[in-house]
């Protein structure tokens, strides 16, 4: 069960999350987080803490800060959720076309290569040269 009273230092999360506290801080700047102060230090709540999680983890799948930020200020726009669910549900079918063509490209390079590796060794062998000894 979360402790939603708990609240956590700067260095805590750098920490547990195994980032910078300047990388956090760039987070705030962004608008991402919105710790508290407690005298001069920051005070991270819960939903800091899992804010922080899910911008880590959209930045691991390679979605942009900015819309990062998105989707995370409509959580408090709709109690429904429906809103933040049906842009968090576009931006991951965008993401995920945008992977395919990746592959789609990575695959096309790959066989080009292959294609050239194969000719190189073809020729490397016609001059009496084993490239799987030689080189």
């Amino acid at each position: 069960m979360i402790d939603k009273t708990r609240l956590y230092s700067i260095s805590e999360l750098a920490t547990e999350f195994a980032i910078t506290a300047r990388a956090i801080r760039f987070y705030e700047d962004k608008g991402l987080l919105s710790p508290r102060r407690v005298g001069s230090n920051r005070a991270y709540d819960y939903r800091d803490r899992a804010r922080l999680s899910l911008v880590l983890r959209f930045k691991g799948l390679g979605f942009p800060l900015d819309k990062t930020k998105e989707f995370l200020d409509l959580y408090d726009a709709d109690e429904t959720h429906l809103v933040q669910l049906k842009v968090g549900y576009r931006g991951i079918c965008g993401r995920i076309n945008e992977l395919q063509q990746q592959i789609a490209t990575l695959q096309q390079d790959l066989s080009e290569l292959m294609e050239l590796k194969d000719e190189a060794i073809s020729k490397l062998r016609e001059r009496g040269v084993d490239p799987d000894n030689e080189l």
